[in-house]
């Protein structure tokens, strides 16, 4: 649903600048006021990134939508400062008298849009009807989405269809008959997905017949983890098959693909370098001020291909925070940081150094985050496809950074590479913008990691 608010919103915001300006303006004046249609692009561009900084686009399953309504008023005030320093910035980027015009048809635009999306959602309209093969682990895992609603659809489990094998794990009450197919199970609930959650597919209790039936009858059968990837932005470990990440398509890494992501690299971390060199050059003196440490802290970290490099991070710990030569998980609220330590650890910025790995090619703004050799070793050894996560670079931010907190053990290392297995799979340009808004929230406004 947030993908399609933000691309309606960005029509609705575009005819609202264009149609404004060229009815306000004549020939005459359009030539003072500038291009309408640069200005236009502007304008719904900035008022997009005011809405997503401020988490317009997040899904909030349990926010009314009067909320949802209240916070669109300090999103069009930040997309008006924004605005006023661009058009000072570049003189082609004006709308003249009518910009007041504009800012009253995009907000009353963004209002109806989000009245008509959210009334169709809360209605049940946009909802769709499952059946779950399988009663297992997964299964409960499935309901437990839809029930919490994290999902990126709105989705209803009807039932499980128990299959013989798999130890039970749902409540009694959402098994379905096992006299009826699974096509007549479908009809009679209007199910209109169908998800596999059986781990064991090999045994004979496994309904081939039955789904391949579903298939023609014009029921989507969907395996379950396309079913995680697709709603909750995961790759599960636990019921992910091999052929999956063989033939499920995505992993680009053509030359344009790797052109387009060095260009948004650089520009990113030029911009973010930029924008926080006083905020740098601030913990630089706090650092050295609390114990006369060094500054910098380099550790070595593996990057793409298993490459060993050294990452660069503002030093947030103790000097002697491992005198004993021994590594050690690195916790949320580590008792080895200093206070200048924590406080640049919870606003992110003992990571802003990092640019310059950037810069030099070692590191991409987005990607998974490097690991220390000695974890490495034992990740890849213990947790199946950790070693993937090394095909692209690491990255400065990530996917699992701003849905997940810190980790601080192989189990938390197992639930990070669920969302890294995602990037790697399906990067690309929008999913690095929408990376990038959102760990800005996380750093602003402790919003986006769950």
């Amino acid at each position: 649903m947030a993908f399609t608010l933000l691309l309606l919103e960005l029509l609705i915001l575009l005819s609202a600048a264009s149609g404004a300006s060229l009815a306000w303006l004549d020939g005459r004046h359009a030539v003072a006021a500038g291009n309408p249609y640069l200005s236009s692009l502007a304008f719904a561009l900035v008022l997009l990134f005011s809405m997503s900084t401020l988490g317009m686009y997040q899904h909030h399953p349990r926010e009314e939508l009067r909320h949802t309504l209240i916070r669109i008023m300090p999103s069009f005030a930040l997309g008006f400062a924004l605005l006023s320093v661009l058009v000072h910035l570049v003189p082609a980027i004006h709308f003249g008298r009518a910009g007041s015009l504009v800012f009253g048809l995009g907000a009353l635009g963004v209002l109806l849009a989000r009245l008509v999306v959210y009334t169709s959602a809360q209605s049940g309209m946009l909802e769709e009807r499952l059946i779950l093969v399988g009663d297992g682990a997964i299964a409960r895992e499935c309901v437990e989405l839809a029930a919490d609603r994290l999902g990126l659809h709105q989705f209803n489990v009807v039932g499980c269809v128990a299959v013989a094998g798999e130890p039970r794990c749902v409540a009694q009450g959402l098994l379905l008959p096992a006299e009826l197919s699974l096509l007549s199970l479908a009809r009679q609930h209007e199910a209109r997905e169908i998800v596999v959650t059986v781990g064991d597919r090999r045994n004979g209790a496994f309904p081939v017949r039955q789904l391949l039936e579903c298939a023609l009858g014009g029921v989507a059968v969907t395996d379950a983890a396309a079913f995680f990837e697709r709603e909750a932005c995961q790759i599960r470990i636990d019921s992910l098959q091999p052929s999956y990440l063989i033939f499920g398509g995505g992993f680009d890494q053509s030359f344009l693909r790797a052109g387009v992501k060095r260009c948004f690299d650089l520009l990113a971390s030029g911009a973010i370098c930029l924008l926080s060199l006083p905020v740098m050059l601030l913990t630089a003196l706090c650092i050295r001020a609390e114990d006369g440490g060094p500054v910098f802290y380099r550790q070595e970290r593996i990057g793409l291909h298993g490459r060993v490099f050294r990452v660069l991070k503002f030093r947030s710990m103790r000097v002697d925070a491992e005198g004993d030569g021994k590594p050690a998980w690195a916790a949320s609220d580590d008792p080895r940081a200093t206070r200048v330590g924590r406080w640049i650890r919870k606003l992110r910025i003992d990571e802003l150094p990092q640019m310059l790995n950037v810069f030099q090619g070692e590191m991409s703004f987005v990607g998974p985050r490097p690991e220390r050799g000695y974890f490495v070793e034992q990740l890849c050894r213990d947790v199946p496809y950790y070693n993937v996560r090394h095909s692209i670079k690491p990255g400065v931010t990530g996917l699992a950074q701003v849905r997940y907190q810190y980790g601080a053990s192989v189990d938390d290392a197992v639930r990070k590479l669920q969302y890294d297995l995602y990037y790697v799979k399906n990067n690309s340009l929008f999913l690095d913008l929408l990376i990038l808004i959102e760990t800005v929230q996380v750093v602003l406004f402790g919003k986006g990691s769950r």
